[in-house]
């Protein structure tokens, strides 16, 4: 088996990469998806979440709302850890089984925003990390999620730099060019990785 980590900033497409690498035939967790899971109405998370974060974020006691959560924690460093030491432990869980159900001769791909944060580099065998310039990571972000520049801006400052990301990297994808180009750079990892 082997473990890719593929990471990156918010907005610079690392759910693309993966989605690449998943068409070469790799299995593909992603961690946000499974992040969106553990916090559903009814789970440890989402209790521990309401509590500590009081009941405007779910919608008469119905699921959390993202937006409302998101609002209440960007931009605020020991909220934001409050809310990681509650989901965390959760994701990391899920998909270590997940990888443990994989299959031997399986090549995993985590799609992970927060990899290296969440410590998992202990279980992955190399690490991607796409990149893109800031401009374009705004653009794409305000795009996608219809959320303002400043909001972009918060999630970017509550997240690891790129700076750092790019020091941890066993490989970088440049995602600012076209879709063709990020697939030959994606085609590389995979020839480097599997195929080696």
């Amino acid at each position: 088996m082997i473990v890719i980590g593929v990471t990156g900033s918010f907005g610079t497409g690392k759910s693309f990469v993966a989605a690449i690498l998943k068409s070469f035939g790799a299995k593909v967790i992603d961690a946000d998806a499974i992040a969106h899971d553990v916090i559903k109405k009814g789970t440890p998370a989402y209790r521990k979440i309401v509590s500590e974060f009081g009941c405007s974020i779910s919608v008469d006691g119905k699921e959390i709302n993202r937006r409302r959560l998101a609002s209440c924690v960007f931009g605020n460093k020991a909220r934001i850890a409050k809310l990681n030491n509650i989901v965390h432990p959760e994701v990391i869980r899920v998909i270590k089984s997940r990888i443990r159900t994989a299959g031997k001769d399986a090549v995993v791909v985590i799609d992970a925003p927060l990899l290296i944060e969440a410590r998992l580099l202990n279980i992955v065998d190399k690490v991607v990390v796409v990149s893109c310039s800031k401009k374009r990571q705004i653009e794409r972000c305000i795009k996608k999620f219809r959320v303002t520049r400043q909001e972009v801006l918060k999630r970017i400052r509550s997240q690891m730099s790129m700076k750092r990301k790019l020091k941890m990297a066993d490989f970088v994808v440049q995602n600012d060019l076209t879709r063709s180009r990020t697939r030959l750079q994606a085609r590389r990892v995979w020839e480097e990785v599997v195929w080696r």
